[in-house]
């Protein structure tokens, strides 16, 4: 019989697995695509882009079929910043509907709140 800590490591690693999984797919079609059209390497400046920005700008991209290298890549970058997030969020919503812990509930949703600033805000 599992355990529902066990449960909750299944979905960590879930999470964290198909996230990185994810990126390192993304990323490597975008470079592989970008080297194999040009032979040339990407030229990039994102300093004081936030999660949010990226993402907005590529979802405008791929609404209007601008499919390109750089659009994959800033997808395979988005998706590995975003997957400790969505671990906590996954943490978060197990330890309210499984557990009912309170406490952990607390301190999830705290280090929520910690992330959404440091992606979204900042």
């Amino acid at each position: 019989m599992r355990t529902r800590a066990a449960d909750m490591d299944a979905l960590v690693g879930y999470v964290l697995l198909v996230g990185v999984f994810s990126s390192l797919a993304l990323l490597a079609t975008g470079l592989v695509w970008r080297w194999s059209s040009t032979g040339t390497a990407f030229d990039y400046d994102l300093a004081g882009t936030t999660v949010f920005q990226l993402l907005a700008t590529d979802v405008r991209q791929l609404a209007a079929g601008a499919w390109r290298p750089r659009l994959l890549v800033n997808l395979g970058l988005a998706a590995l910043l975003l997957t400790p997030y969505t671990r906590v969020v996954a943490s978060m919503l197990y330890f309210a509907l499984v557990e009912r812990d309170r406490k952990y509930v607390a301190f999830t949703a705290f280090v929520l709140a910690t992330l959404t600033y440091s992606l979204f805000l900042r």
